[in-house]
């Protein structure tokens, strides 16, 4: 048995190791969230899982935790990283508006905003503004607690073990498709009910298809997780806490609006297309 065919197979043993451990964590949280109470403790715990995951598999493996890709030598790709996911939520959204999927300036959102800043007196866009720089910054660094979690173990292990069998597309296609499926028992509790959740569970699986491609550019270039964790964290922040709170619905919305509309997964995935040739060309 030659040296690689023994290589591949270890690999397998330890992307299947890891794969049971995470599925065996979620389902304690799932059953947390789906059967007791969705509170964000059994949500966060859950996105403890795949770091937790990938630690144990270490552990197993007698590898050091040191050999996930902690340093940050090319600091150039947190600003862009940061850039994109601003870039990409903010078009979708000023489509939505442009075609009347949505309305711009949820009035119950601004005085939520002006309440919760004291800012009662004040102009809405001193309002708004306030409140998206404070989020930007403030919302963003605190919510990287939640996505360094999840970072851990889908790039800043799972996609390296990936990466020693397949190729990019390859990598951005699996690790992309585990982690939509693993998503997928909340959006279950969402829309459970609705009727549209074959429809919402699909637009979900595009996006995060579309955003798996660019955080595997971005982490296999700064061979780093930390421009992925920032990255997962301006995308939560900037849709669930920025632009769908300040877009009133109508009957449209809900096919078009937020993580589980359609307006995203066709943004992103232009996106993707983009970061896909580019890491074609760079022979990433």
């Amino acid at each position: 048995m030659t040296n690689q065919l023994i290589d591949r197979k270890q690999v397998w043993k330890t992307i299947f190791i890891f794969l049971g451990i995470l599925i065996s964590l979620s389902a304690i949280c799932y059953y947390a969230i789906l059967k007791l109470n969705p509170t964000s403790i059994y949500v966060g715990a859950l996105m403890m899982c795949p770091a937790l995951s990938a630690f144990a598999t270490l552990k197993i493996t007698k590898r050091p935790i040191s050999s996930i890709p902690w340093n940050l030598e090319k600091s150039k790709y947190l600003s862009l990283s940061y850039l994109i996911p601003v870039l990409y939520v903010t078009i979708a959204y000023v489509l939505i508006w442009f075609f009347s999927l949505g309305s711009v300036l949820n009035q119950e959102t601004i005085l939520e905003w002006s309440q919760e800043l004291g800012m009662e007196e004040f102009s809405i866009p001193i309002i708004i503004l306030s409140m998206v720089v404070l989020l930007s910054i403030v919302g963003v660094v605190k919510n990287i607690g939640s996505t360094l979690g999840e970072e851990i173990g889908w790039r800043g292990f799972f996609i390296y073990e990936l990466r020693k069998i397949f190729s990019f597309g390859g990598v951005s296609i699996i690790s992309g498709l585990i982690w939509s499926i693993w998503h997928w028992p909340i959006i279950l509790l969402i829309y459970k009910g609705s009727g549209n959740v074959i429809f919402h569970i699909s637009s979900f699986t595009v996006m995060i298809l579309g955003m798996s491609v660019i955080l595997a550019y971005y982490t296999f270039k700064s061979n780093s997780l930390w421009p992925s964790a920032l990255f997962h964290s301006v995308h939560n922040i900037f849709i669930q806490k920025i632009f769908t709170p300040l877009t009133s619905t109508n009957e449209s919305s809900t096919f078009w609006i937020d993580e589980y509309g359609l307006m995203l997964p066709l943004i992103t995935t232009i996106f993707a297309l983009y970061f896909w040739q580019k890491a074609k060309v760079e022979n990433l």
